[in-house]
């Protein structure tokens, strides 16, 4: 019997992400893959976009990002818990505070428990390193060590940073449609060392993680 995810768009920044998602679904013709650009506001704009074109039961983002120190490795996989916007709020003298303390909303969106949880036990069973929990989007991408730490210590658990999932997820809640968000690790968060990369190994975690919510899905 299949899920009740009949139709599910999947939303890439950049093309690469685009191809790695399309191979791992293997032509299965359930999934509307697009690649919408960097940062938040164009994954929201292509995904709104999208949603609107076409009746959908569930939106994706998917892509690399960097892991938090202790929790995910370079080449492993993460599936969102929430999607948090991690920078959107104000300064202020005691520190940053989000837009949730100050009354204007949320920069949190959960992802719906069971599928999220299905997701990640699959990938588990099948001997790939991956974990569920909270994954951080921010508009400019981590370069130093004390913003990692801050990051941290701001989203308590937080195991990856990218930089397109909140958009996603606020356009499917636009929608009244639910979301949900992969990251295969190319990097750590913290210190800018791009020798230090992996990003061909993450785009075939990328894949994998895809025919793994193929058949979570099916």
């Amino acid at each position: 019997m299949r899920s009740g995810y009949r139709r599910i768009l999947v939303v890439t920044a950049v093309a690469a992400e685009r191809d790695a998602v399309v191979r791992g679904l293997g032509g299965d013709s359930r999934f509307d893959v697009v690649a919408a650009g960097v940062g938040p506001a164009a994954a929201a704009a292509g995904a709104a976009r999208a949603l609107a074109a076409r009746e959908y039961d569930l939106a994706v983002s998917a892509g690399i990002g960097g892991g938090f120190a202790g929790r995910a490795g370079v080449g492993s996989l993460v599936v969102a818990s929430e999607m948090i916007a991690a920078d959107l709020g104000a300064e202020t003298p005691e520190g940053f505070r989000s837009v949730d303390e100050l009354g204007f909303g949320s920069a949190r969106i959960a992802a719906p428990a069971e599928l999220a949880a299905r997701l990640s036990e699959s990938l588990v069973t099948a001997g790939c390193a991956a974990i569920l929990g909270p994954i951080v989007t921010v508009s400019t991408a981590t370069g130093t060590a004390a913003t990692a730490a801050e990051l941290g210590a701001r989203v308590p658990g937080a195991a990856a940073e990218a930089m397109e999932g909140y958009g996603v997820a606020v356009a499917a809640q636009a929608f009244g449609l639910p979301a949900l968000e992969i990251r295969a690790i190319s990097n750590a968060v913290g210190p800018r060392d791009r020798s230090a990369w992996r990003i061909a190994d993450a785009l075939r975690a990328l894949e994998q993680a895809a025919s793994h919510l193929s058949e979570v899905l099916s």
